[in-house]
């Protein structure tokens, strides 16, 4: 196999640094999105001479759900993720040298609101509504094909934190304007996991090819939204922060056209299986990540 590697929407935040991440390391990185300039979804010939002899193939693909709920915005949700998987699936089956493993995306909010006790992959129970059916649908799609020559593994993700996107910068901007109070309760708990964790959760699942399934990709410490917020604070250098009750973020969310389901619901994951296999977090703790997150976005403002 050649050292090369496939990310398919691979234009978004994760994707971005597997890409810099990888590029570094000396790896040929195809990717495939809508965007001018990379292998489009549509051009399937093209996707098989890329996923030729391919290591591994990473699938991110799908529309952000930070928006709100209306019909066309669940349709394309869905469909994003849905489709983009049917279509590599389809190309993998059409290659004479399959990659040797095919990483799909998943969702660590395809289980239930949770704060009575945490989800593992073992003993986690599957929730309902919109966002869970979209994860169902798109892990029942993912595991439909019958690869015999490329390990197939969905990373259930929690809320993925970094210096260069994701949630990051929304939570910093609450925290500097005095709105770094708990949202609604704040008993929700909030599983996240650091990016360069992701990195290593794939290189580690890359090794060891004894596994597959379904993984959860959290940290082993997950916080209540209060926890999480407290943490903001301390390490941002600010005593306090304004509550905002939910009555509040419903009108605030409609504003900034999103959904509340991204602050309230209950996530409460642990990874079970990637610890049962030996695997270690780097960011095992939130202070840890923020600490880092934060110094890395101060040096890159001095850059500049």
């Amino acid at each position: 196999m050649l050292k090369k590697i496939v990310l398919a929407g691979g234009t978004g935040f994760i994707g971005q640094y597997l890409e810099r991440t990888y590029t570094n390391q000396g790896y040929i990185v195809h990717i495939i999105s809508r965007q001018p300039g990379q292998i489009s979804w549509d051009d399937e010939a093209a996707m098989i001479v890329a996923l030729e002899n391919a290591g591994m193939v990473i699938n991110l693909a799908g529309k952000s759900v930070n928006c709100r709920y209306n019909e066309k915005n669940k349709r394309e949700i869905y469909e994003s993720r849905t489709r983009t998987t049917e279509a590599l699936g389809k190309a993998i089956e059409k290659c004479q040298n399959p990659p040797q493993l095919w990483i799909n995306s998943s969702t660590a909010t395809i289980y239930r609101h949770a704060e009575d006790r945490p989800m593992t992959e073992s003993t986690g129970e599957l929730g309902t509504g919109f966002s869970v059916d979209v994860g169902k649908a798109w892990e029942d799609i993912f595991f439909r094909f019958n690869l015999p020559e490329t390990r197939q593994i969905a990373l259930r993700l929690a809320i993925v934190l970094g210096a260069d996107g994701g949630v990051m910068n929304p939570y910093i901007n609450m925290v500097r304007y005095g709105l770094g109070g708990k949202q609604g309760e704040g008993k929700q708990m909030f599983s996240w996991i650091h990016i360069e964790d992701v990195y290593h959760i794939i290189e580690f699942l890359k090794q060891r090819k004894d596994l597959n399934g379904i993984f959860n990709a959290s940290s082993p410490n997950p916080v209540t939204n209060k926890e999480l917020m407290e943490q903001m604070r301390k390490v941002m250098g600010r005593r306090r922060g304004l509550p905002a009750p939910e009555w509040m973020l419903e009108m605030g969310a409609v504003f900034i056209g999103t959904e509340t389901e991204l602050i309230l619901k209950s996530r409460w994951v642990l990874p079970e299986r990637l610890e049962k296999a030996g695997f270690h977090f780097k960011y095992d703790r939130l202070d840890r990540a923020l600490w880092q997150i934060l110094q890395e976005q101060k040096q890159e403002q001095e850059q500049f």
